[in-house]
C-alpha cells in the first residue's frame, strides 16, 4: 500500500497534539478524519480497514445513517435534563435494556464502562451493608488479568499491578484470584465476600475466555455465600461474542448485576449498570447519581443500537465473519508461524504471539497500520481483533490481506 505524503495540516495537528494532549495518552501518528462502514481515512487521504472498532465501540462501523438520524432527531428536541426529571428516550432505554437482559429489574445509566463498574461496586457494598454486614465483610473478589476501568476503585478491582502503580493507597476490600481456577475461587470465597466480579472474556488481559463450567461454578459459590455475581460486559457484551449478552451462552447462569458501555452507544458515550432482583431496591434516593448519566442524546442513539443488535442479520454476520477471521488467522499462521494460540468468541478474537515474539504485539500493530489495517493489542503479546459487527466478507478479506503484508514484513526483520 503506497502511502500518501503527510500534509502540513497533519504535521501541525500532530505537533499540537503532542504539545497540548495529556501525556496519559500516546496516540499513533495519524489523524483520522472520516469513515464509512469498516473503512477509515486519515487527513492525508490514506484508507484503513478498521479491525478495532474504537476498542469494541463502533459496532455498526462509521457513519451509520440510522444512528445519525436518531442523534439529529433528538438534538432538535432536547439535549439534557439531568436526572431531576424524566425524559422519554432515557425511560424507554431503561425499559428496553431490562427486558432484553432477561434478568434485570432496573437500570442505572452512566457515561462509561468505568462508571458502570463503579455503580456495581457501590451497589454490592450497599447490598451487604443493608444486610447488616460490617465493612470487613464487604469484600469483592476479582480475577488476575481483569480490567474494570481507570477510576480509583475500578483500577483496584482491576487485578493488574501495571494499572495501579503510583496510585496507592488503593481502596481496601478487594481480593484477587487466578482466572479460570476452580479450586482457587472455592478457597477464596467466604462469608466475607459480598460479590464476585468478572468478565466472560478478559479483553485487556489477553482476550481470554472463561473456561467451560467456570461461570456456573462461581455462581453456585455466590449462592452458597450470599454474594452477588456481577458480570462486566463492557467489552464482550452487546453481540460482540455472537450473543446480545455474553452470559446468554453460559447455560444456567443468571447474574445479579451486569455492566455495559462501549458498543451500547455505537460511538456515543453511554454505560449502564443493570440490577437484578436481589439488588433492584438497593439504591435508594441519594445513594448514587450522575449529572450526565442517561443523557437524552445518548439514550436516543442507544435505543436504535439495541434494536439493531437484536436483529437476526447481525447475529448471522457475527457468526459468519468470526469463522472467516479465525480461519484466515490460522492460514496466516501456517504460512508464517507467528501465533501460539488463536482464541475468543464471535468477533472478539485474540492471536497470541509465540514466545520468541513476546513483547512485540505493538510492533505488529504499527506495521499493520502502515499497511492500511487497524488492529489492537491486548497486552504486549496478543493481537486483538474487534471488527465492526457489520463488516462485510470482502472488507474483512481485504483487512486480512493487509495484515498478511504486515506480518510478512514483521517476520523478515
Amino acid at each position: 500500500m503506497k502511502k500518501k505524503p503527510v500534509t502540513k495540516k497533519t504535521k501541525d495537528l500532530l505537533a499540537k497534539g503532542k504539545k497540548y494532549y495529556s501525556l496519559a495518552y500516546k496516540p499513533r501518528e495519524i489523524v483520522l478524519a472520516r469513515g464509512t462502514g469498516a473503512k477509515l481515512w486519515d487527513a492525508d487521504g490514506n484508507d484503513y480497514i478498521d479491525l478495532g472498532s474504537g476498542i469494541s465501540v463502533t459496532s455498526f462501523g462509521h457513519h451509520n445513517k440510522k444512528l445519525i438520524a436518531a442523534l439529529t432527531t433528538q438534538a432538535k428536541n432536547i439535549w439534557h435534563t439531568s436526572n431531576v426529571f424524566f425524559c422519554e428516550p432515557t425511560v424507554l432505554l431503561a425499559e428496553e435494556l431490562v427486558k432484553a437482559s432477561k434478568f434485570a429489574k432496573r437500570a442505572f445509566l452512566t457515561n462509561s464502562g468505568a462508571e458502570a463498574n463503579e455503580a456495581a461496586i457501590k451497589i454490592a457494598r450497599k447490598y451487604a451493608a443493608d444486610k447488616g454486614r460490617p465493612p470487613e465483610k464487604r469484600e469483592i473478589i476479582t480475577f488476575i488479568g481483569s480490567f474494570h476501568g481507570r477510576t480509583l476503585a475500578t483500577i483496584t478491582a482491576t487485578a493488574q499491578p501495571k494499572y495501579q502503580a503510583g496510585f496507592e493507597p488503593l481502596p481496601a476490600g478487594f481480593t484477587y484470584v487466578p482466572f479460570n481456577d476452580f479450586a482457587a475461587i472455592e478457597k477464596a470465597i467466604s462469608d466475607k465476600t459480598c460479590a464476585v466480579m468478572l468478565e466472560i472474556i478478559q479483553g485487556e488481559g489477553g482476550v481470554t475466555p472463561v473456561a467451560k463450567g467456570f461461570l456456573k461454578h462461581v455462581q453456585d459459590l455466590c449462592h452458597k455465600h450470599d454474594a452477588l455475581l456481577m458480570l462486566d460486559q463492557v467489552q464482550d457484551g452487546m453481540m460482540r461474542t455472537g450473543k446480545l449478552f455474553s452470559h446468554f451462552a453460559e447455560e444456567g447462569v443468571k447474574p445479579d448485576v451486569v455492566t455495559l458501555a462501549k458498543a451500547l452507544g455505537g460511538g456515543i458515550p453511554i454505560g449502564a449498570m443493570l440490577a437484578g432482583e436481589k439488588v433492584e431496591n438497593t439504591f435508594q434516593f441519594g445513594n448514587h447519581g450522575s449529572t450526565f448519566g442517561g443523557n437524552p442524546l445518548a439514550c436516543a442513539v442507544a435505543r436504535v443500537v439495541l434494536k439493531i443488535l437484536q436483529s437476526k442479520e447481525i447475529s448471522t454476520n457475527v457468526n459468519a465473519r468470526s469463522k472467516q477471521l479465525v480461519s484466515a488467522l490460522k492460514d496466516l499462521n501456517k504460512k508464517y508461524s507467528v501465533f501460539s494460540e488463536i482464541r475468543g468468541r464471535g468477533l472478539m478474537i485474540g492471536a497470541e504471539l509465540k514466545l520468541e515474539y513476546h513483547g512485540k504485539a505493538g510492533d505488529v500493530a504499527d506495521l499493520a497500520r502502515g499497511h492500511g489495517v487497524l488492529v489492537l493489542q491486548a497486552g504486549p503479546n496478543v493481537i486483538r481483533f474487534l471488527p465492526p459487527l457489520v463488516i462485510k466478507e470482502n472488507e474483512l478479506a481485504k483487512g486480512i490481506k493487509r495484515l498478511e503484508d504486515a506480518i510478512a514484513e514483521f517476520v523478515s526483520k
